[in-house]
């Protein structure tokens, strides 16, 4: 009598290994942050060669932890919370943050005026450090501040080293509240400021943000070419005149090479 064959049963196959997972999750946020807007499921998982069931589940963890956001179309994902969180703190760590706050107090010596080291955060800008200069008439904005974009030198430095289309794209999105009387609050405006920015290499802040403020900034390039940050300095016009902030333009400059290494 023949003995009944043993049936075979298939297995699952297993789930990737953490570290395969966590490869997975680091490529799609970094994907995210390269690429600057938010994309749809579909384009993540072909851009990363994912099944789609796969780009779920990471989207999903993302999401729980704060790493990810939904786009205004529920259906795309941008970076969230809490991967700018992570990037503040590591731009912000120990060493590097020393060596750069020492390039900010060494400007502020030259020039004599409050000087700041900012990055683009979505669409505001984000104060990563800064320098007051020793005087009793003063704007004090805390680390981890936000400003806008439309308003301020850094912000519209920002805007004008974006490709011409994304540029474009987000000044259409941008709310742009008058600050002052100055504010640049129309899109049309904004783009020819943001094109004559482009051109001279450097933003101004003509009172835009707060009635008798100004301020200069310049970008700080990573070794791709691409502006990273900005240095900016501030000062009350009633002290410092624009032209003569203008005129620190080269210090400002020379500050801005140096950062470059510490990114």
């Amino acid at each position: 009598m023949r003995k009944p064959s043993a049936s075979v049963v298939s297995e699952p196959e297993p789930e990737a290994s953490s570290g395969s997972s966590a490869e997975r999750s680091l490529r799609l946020l970094a994907l995210l942050a390269t690429e600057g807007r938010a994309l749809s499921l579909a384009d993540l998982a072909a851009r990363l060669a994912l099944p789609k069931g796969t780009a779920h589940r990471i989207c999903t963890q993302l999401l729980a932890g704060g790493f990810l956001t939904r786009d205004v179309d529920e259906r795309s994902f941008s970076v969230g919370p809490a991967l700018r969180r992570l990037a503040f703190d590591t731009l912000n760590h120990g060493v590097v943050r020393g060596l750069r706050h020492e390039v900010l107090a060494e400007l502020v010596a030259k020039v004599g005026e409050t000087c700041n080291f900012t990055t683009l955060d979505g669409t505001q800008v984000l104060y990563l450090d800064r320098v007051e200069a020793q005087w009793p008439l003063r704007l004090t904005l805390d680390v981890g501040s936000h400003v806008p974009l439309h308003c301020t030198a850094s912000g519209k430095l920002f805007l004008a080293q974006m490709p011409p289309a994304a540029r474009d794209a987000l000044i259409a999105q941008l709310p742009l509240p008058r600050m002052t009387r100055n504010t640049i609050a129309s899109a049309k405006g904004l783009r020819a400021e943001c094109e004559r920015i482009a051109q001279q290499g450097y933003a101004c802040d003509r009172e835009e943000f707060i009635a008798g403020l100004i301020a200069v900034a310049v970008p700080v390039q990573g070794s791709d070419g691409v502006c990273r940050a900005a240095i900016a300095v501030h000062a009350p016009v009633a002290r410092l005149a624009l032209e003569a902030a203008v005129a620190n333009l080269a210090a400002l400059q020379a500050a801005a090479t140096r950062m470059r290494a510490l990114l």
